[in-house]
Formats: C-alpha cells, sequence, structure tokens
C-alpha cells in the first residue's frame, strides 16, 4: 500500500475550508522568506496555494540575504502587529550566518503555526498550549488514517532532529504507545529496525532505510528530504521498501502535504482563538 498524503491533506484542507468560512474575518497567514533559495521558493508557493484554497489571505515577506539580522528582527517585529493575522513563520533553511533561534523567536508565541519558537516548544513539551509542531501532527494524521491499531505496535523513530524526530516521539509517547528513538549513536538501530512494526525516518538521509533494514509488513513512514539531482527525495529507498512494507509513505506526496495541512490546521486555530 503505498500512503497518499496528498488525500489525506486534501480531506483536512476541505474541512479547514468550512472553518475558515464560518469565521467573521478573513485570517491572514504571512510567510518570511530570506535570500533566494528557489527550493524554499517553492515551498512557499505551495503554502500559498493551499492557504488561498481554504479562503486564508496569504502574504509572502521577502527580503534579500543581504538583510542584516537585525533589520530582519525588525520586520518580523513589524508583521507580528498586524491586527488580521493568524499565522507567521519564516522559511528555512535560513542562509548562512544568519542567527537561527534569534529569528525564529522573533515571531510572536500567538502566532508561531510552525510551533517552533523557544517559548512554544517549551510548551508543547511541557503536553500545554493548543498548537502542535506540523511535521510532527502530520506523521500521527497519517498513522491514524491506517486500518491498523498501533497500541501493541513496536515503533522506531529514526533521527530525533527538533522538527520531526524530538516531538513525534513526544506526541507518541503523549499516547501511551511503545517508541524508541534511535540516531547515529544508538548500538543496536540496526536490529531495532528489523523488529519495528512501524518504522518513522526523518533524518534527511536519502536511502537509509532499505527493504534489507526492515520487517516484512512493516509500515513505514518517510518524513525526511534531501535534494538530489534537483528534486526532493526522502529517507526511504522506495523501490526496494514498496516491496517489503505493508505500507509506506512516499516523497513527494507523503508526509509533505499532510504537513502543509497541519500548518494551516495551526493558522486556523489561532484564528479561532480571536473570537
Amino acid at each position: 500500500m503505498i500512503i497518499n498524503g496528498r488525500a489525506i491533506a486534501a480531506n483536512i484542507l476541505e474541512g479547514l475550508k468550512r472553518e475558515v468560512a464560518a469565521l467573521p474575518f478573513r485570517p491572514v497567514f504571512c510567510d518570511v522568506l530570506v535570500g533566494d533559495d528557489t527550493v524554499s521558493a517553492s515551498y512557499v508557493r505551495i503554502k500559498a496555494r493551499s492557504a488561498r484554497q481554504i479562503g486564508l489571505e496569504f502574504r509572502e515577506a521577502a527580503f534579500p540575504d543581504a538583510i542584516t539580522a537585525a533589520n530582519l528582527i525588525k520586520e518580523i517585529k513589524k508583521i507580528n502587529r498586524e491586527p488580521l493575522l493568524c499565522g507567521l513563520i519564516v522559511q528555512l533553511p535560513l542562509p548562512s550566518g544568519f542567527p537561527r533561534r534569534e529569528i525564529l523567536d522573533a515571531v510572536d508565541s500567538g502566532l508561531d503555526a510552525d510551533c517552533i519558537g523557544s517559548v512554544n516548544q517549551e510548551r508543547f513539551y511541557r503536553g500545554e498550549g493548543f498548537l502542535l509542531p506540523p511535521a510532527a501532527a502530520a506523521v500521527l494524521e497519517i498513522l491514524d488514517s491506517l486500518p491498523m491499531g498501533l497500541d501493541d505496535k513496536k515503533i522506531v523513530m529514526v533521527g530525533q532532529g527538533e522538527l520531526v524526530g524530538k516531538p513525534v516521539s513526544a506526541l507518541l509517547r503523549r499516547r501511551g504507545l511503545a517508541v524508541r528513538a534511535v540516531d547515529k549513536y544508538t548500538a543496536d538501530a540496526s536490529s531495532l529496525l528489523k523488529r519495528a512494526d512501524v518504522v518513522i525516518s526523518a533524518t534527511g538521509r536519502a536511502g537509509l532505510i532499505t527493504g534489507g533494514s526492515i520487517k516484512p509488513g512493516a509500515v513505514v513512514i518517510d518524513a525526511g528530504t534531501s535534494e538530489s539531482e534537483g528534486g526532493i527525495v526522502g529517507d526511504v529507498d522506495f523501490a526496494s521498501v514498496s516491496r517489503i512494507a505493508a505500507a509506506v509513505s512516499p516523497v513527494p506526496g507523503g508526509v509533505g502535504p499532510v504537513t502543509v495541512a497541519m500548518l494551516l490546521s495551526n493558522v486556523v486555530k489561532v484564528a479561532k482563538n480571536k473570537l
């Protein structure tokens, strides 16, 4: 089974469209883009298309990579003050040399739809707040869409990055599920993978997970991305894994579209919270 992330996302977006239509105002969602990276620009366009599809007003705040960090932070704080703004994100990665944490923390925590600022990350790991990291929420949304329960499953989360791995592990444990987090320092990672019923990978290392890495019938969620020959690939060697796994998410078309939908879900939550 190839998991159709676009179909899952379309269902979420349809529900969000109804929620936005019921609001007494049109929420604004803004994406800050620094520099001229073509891949980042393409991600902004994808978000813009989905945002407008559900009825949000989308704005792109584009700045040259020659802007100073201090001026960028001033501009972000200025955007924070827009009255109908319900979501503000900074497109990552930032150009080399920019102070990532300082810039992300310039986004008002009440508008931090990526849930990546220090305040919202702390709230999330304390089990507080109403926003979830979009990529992690997308992985859970995909797992919930499958015709299987998770209560008795051995789950392995490969990679412990701040955008996917750590928050996915936290969300699974919050549900009382058995999840083992592994990274490049885990000595028995290969044997854990071989025994796992569910493998989630988010390392950005192309071809890391192969058919020989997993047990037959496992569910494999590919949440990793990296560039290869001008395109985007995941952590999973799709050709070999798809012959072994019971279900596998492709890249592109798997976790990515659902992540955008969950990001916009956060924007709508902020909008409803304004009422």
